[in-house]
């Protein structure tokens, strides 16, 4: 019994000891753990958790630049920057957002496109950044919350360099404006450049010149409290202003193209063909693009949109018309080079002119025709049944090819977005776009610039500037310079042209007189714009806006005034020494000669200094192209 009990005592001390033991190494191991995870922890990530410790009071902000300022040819400043303060709201502050809304609405004004706005916005920009909901506070505003802002955690004033447009309605066309950034816009930016800026040209010089404005974005290390606000500055890279732009654009003389348009629809752009500079491009009517800055109502811009007389719609660059008969110079000049007239060859205008077997009648303006015609008298009385008779001659692949050198049917390449091309058909084109064969009627109409051809009047001022200079053709451009706000000197953008070759360079000169007897002649379509400072070159044309049959006639009295030709004249002076060269388009304004022509000699006479012509009253009766 006894040897039992000391059997049964000596099991149990092995089994406390191998418990203990079982025990000690657990708790080895388990510091062991521990001591290599503080090895972890502390040495090997230590950089980890310091940057994350640095992080937790250390923000990186971005400084937006200063956009750069726009200048016209004499230094008049067109578009500048001035402070506009914002309320916004910083979505990972806020605890409650939609009580802290409707808690601002009773201390600012906030409206539903202010709402829609927020919302947009917020979805496009990450919680840490702030999102606008209330623009352009007044200072009366600002005051408020200024008192009441410590309710409001996460909400601030923010204040920002808006854009803005001291010429309103003068330069929207040519200059653009700045917008907020748009889902479209994020796509293809460089997002980091444009942290901590809303602003993007949406059109014009603003959006053409993008690069040279905007400038290079800054950053800067702020140290901040648990409820981020910024303590101090620990370390900063100052943004990289945007450039000041500086334009060919004389301001007065736009001014005075303007009143010279008046009330008509149309446009007046106006070239200096020494250096392709656009010293005015006048799309009317316009618009004032201080309204789509901070963004336009509803309201405003549907009422731009929803215009009939397109306000939007920059005519300059876009607008597409048929040339006319100021085509009638080029074609003649191409007859020249090619061959297939001379100055003195002459053809009968009887009023009409038929293709070989055919009784279809093409008629020319002066119903009852002008008689024996050469180049000169065609230029100058616009006969249309010499140039059906030339275009027939020549065809409408030699023509389309001659017409092409002068930059017809492409765009010219001048500096404000949205440009196009314009149309000079032929014979591949007609079978690519409409399957069907080009029919020898076409080229006679194409002759007299009717038909398929389509010009914008950027076109037409840059291939009367290449005739004006014998054929040098230079790209036209609004951006001259260039500067570095502060900086000494400027960069000159390069000027871009070519040479159009012609077989007989003196041909330049009868093109050119042709075009100066359009003025001088007493029997010039454009003879009542004459002036006595110095010789003008012109050349008057009209673009039906609806076909009329082979047996009506045109009566501008009886039909709607929207339903009347466009009235068109391209002209430069002086003759001997060029230094501007002008096309002028008039919506529904009926005759070239009584209604473009003296509107183009204002233009002239504003730049040049000429004695100022009066308009008659009568202009859009006279007879004529």
């Amino acid at each position: 019994m006894l040897e039992s009990s000391l059997e049964d005592r000596q099991r149990e001390q092995r089994l406390v000891r191998t418990r203990a033991i079982v025990a000690i190494v657990f708790v080895i191991l388990g510091l062991g753990v521990i001591l290599a995870r503080l090895y972890h922890l502390q040495l090997e990530r230590h950089d980890h958790f310091t940057v994350l410790s640095t992080e937790n009071r250390v923000k990186v902000q971005p400084v937006p630049p200063n956009r750069g300022l726009i200048f016209d040819t004499k230094g008049v400043l067109l578009a500048e920057n001035h402070p506009s303060f914002s309320l916004v709201i910083t979505i990972e502050k806020v605890s409650n957002l939609s009580e802290t809304i409707a808690e601002l609405k009773h201390l600012v004004p906030i409206e539903e496109n202010d709402l829609a706005r927020f919302e947009r916005l917020k979805r496009q920009r990450m919680r840490f950044q702030p999102v606008p909901i209330r623009l352009n506070l007044t200072p009366e505003e600002v005051a408020r919350f200024a008192v009441d802002g410590y309710r409001f955690p996460g909400v601030e004033v923010h204040a920002e360099l808006i854009r803005t447009y001291p010429k309103r309605e003068l330069t929207a066309h040519v200059l653009g404006y700045v917008g907020r950034i748009n889902e479209k816009e994020l796509t293809r930016i460089d997002k980091g450049n444009y942290a901590g800026t809303n602003f993007i040209g949406k059109g014009g010089v603003e959006m053409a010149h993008e690069d040279v404005l905007h400038g290079k974005v800054g950053y800067q290390q702020v140290e901040v409290n648990a409820r981020g606000r910024i303590l101090r500055t620990l370390e900063s890279t100052p943004p990289a202003p945007g450039q000041d732009l500086y334009l060919y654009l004389d301001i007065a003389l736009q001014q005075a193209a303007t009143e010279a348009l008046g009330d008509y629809r149309g446009s007046i752009v106006a070239i200096d063909p020494r250096n392709g500079g656009v010293l005015a491009m006048v799309s009317n009517p316009s618009f004032d693009p201080n309204l789509f800055v901070e963004g336009i109502s509803q309201a405003n811009y549907d009422a731009l949109l929803h215009s009939p007389d397109k306000p939007l719609y920059n005519r300059s660059i876009r607008g597409q018309y048929p040339p006319g008969s100021t085509i009638k110079p080029f074609v003649g000049l191409a007859g020249l080079s090619l061959g297939f007239v001379t100055p003195r060859k002459t053809t009968y205008c009887p009023g009409f002119f038929s293709l070989p077997g055919q009784k279809h009648r093409f008629r020319c303006w002066r119903r009852g025709g002008h008689g024996t015609v050469d180049l000169e008298l065609g230029i100058v009385q616009s006969c249309d049944v010499y140039f059906y008779w030339l275009a027939n001659q020549m065809g409408v692949d030699k023509m389309h090819g001659f017409l092409s050198k002068f930059g017809f049917g492409e765009k010219t390449g001048v500096d404000v977005s949205g440009e196009l091309s314009g149309l000079l058909p032929s014979r591949e084109w007609k079978e690519r776009a409409r399957k069907q064969p080009w029919y020898p009627g076409e080229t006679l109409i194409m002759g007299i610039g009717q038909g398929y051809f389509l010009a914008t009047p950027i076109q037409l001022a840059a291939a009367t500037a290449a005739l004006a200079n014998k054929g040098r053709f230079i790209q036209p451009r609004l951006a001259h310079a260039r500067r570095v706000p502060g900086a000494d000197t400027a960069t000159v953008f390069p000027m871009v042209s070519h040479q159009i070759e012609i077989s007989n360079p003196s041909d330049w000169d009868i093109a050119i007189e042709d075009m100066a007897k359009v003025v001088e002649s007493q029997r010039g379509t454009a003879r009542r714009i004459q002036s006595n400072d110095y010789r003008i070159a012109g050349k008057t044309g009209t673009s039906q806006v609806f076909s009329i049959g082979q047996k009506e006639r045109y009566d501008a009295s009886k039909i709607a005034k929207r339903l009347h030709d466009h009235a068109l004249f391209v002209a430069f002076a002086p003759v001997e020494d060029p230094r501007i060269a002008v096309a002028v388009l008039v919506e529904n304004g009926g005759s070239g000669g009584g209604v473009a022509a003296p509107i183009a000699r204002r233009v002239i006479d504003a730049y040049l200094g000429g004695t100022p012509l009066p308009i008659p009253e009568d202009a859009e009766t006279s007879g004529g192209d």
